[in-house]
């Protein structure tokens, strides 16, 4: 693949980037949902380096009072869709119903869109317009590596402070075919053109990796989301207490 990082933060991989411990004690405003698939930690230690608490869950309670809830997925599209029926998605529609956040990343991107036609159509959660299609085979499959970010508007809240041109880090071979231009914040091109970022109202998606992406776009990306949904910011936090105690 031609398109190159220009310039990146580093990655959100290290077991010493942060605490994990430390960040996951106390309630957590922020909560990952525990599909059975992906590398919840590196995100994990991702949100605790933009500055929040998260935790990593399965638990229905916890999800229908987060102020933020973000839904990872990696592979195929059905294990984790399966994964999310039930009392899962319930607590997960009631959340966004009381005011909650939402953002998917990646597979768990795709799963905001109507269905998908990985291994057979599979429905979605339909909280954007929309149908997985895979990209196409004229190009290298997977689609892995850094790759420019499109943007017709770049003061988009969640773009405030990326670059235009900025790359994001992809992995995947299914994409977004999108219904309405109108919740596309950013593309990407591979192929043909596909979302990068989506969303309406208070449901977002990044089908790049924002633990991965560096902390120009990927942190940034994830900070901006954090801060719309105005979770309880671990940092902010420390400093009330600090006042308090003057």
């Amino acid at each position: 693949m031609s398109e190159r990082r220009v310039s990146s933060g580093p990655e959100v991989a290290r077991d010493d980037a942060v605490d994990v411990a430390a960040a996951g004690r106390g309630s957590a405003s922020v909560q990952i949902v525990d599909l059975g698939v992906g590398n919840l930690g590196n995100l994990q230690r991702a949100v605790a380096v933009c500055g929040w608490r998260a935790a990593i869950t399965t638990d229905p309670g916890a999800v229908q009072s987060a102020r933020a809830v973000l839904l990872p997925g990696v592979g195929a599209f059905r294990p984790p869709r399966e994964a999310l029926r039930g009392e899962l998605e319930r607590a997960l529609r009631q959340a966004l119903a009381d005011g909650a956040w939402l953002l998917g990343i990646c597979v768990g991107f795709q799963l905001l869109y109507e269905g998908s036609e990985e291994f057979g159509d599979c429905d979605g959660l339909a909280l954007l317009r929309g149908t997985v299609r895979r990209l196409p085979e004229s190009v290298p499959l997977p689609h892995i590596g850094w790759n420019a970010l499109r943007a017709q508007d770049w003061s988009h809240p969640l773009l405030a402070g990326v670059a235009p041109g900025a790359h994001a880090y992809f992995v995947h071979s299914f994409a977004a075919d999108a219904a309405t231009d109108e919740e596309i914040v950013a593309t990407c091109l591979h192929g043909r053109e596909f979302p990068a970022i989506a969303g309406r109202g208070r449901v977002f998606g990044t089908q790049f990796h924002p633990e991965k992406s560096g902390e120009a776009v990927g942190l940034r990306v994830l900070t901006n989301f954090l801060r719309l949904a105005g979770a309880d910011d671990a940092h902010a936090g420390r400093e009330r207490a600090e006042v308090t105690s003057r």
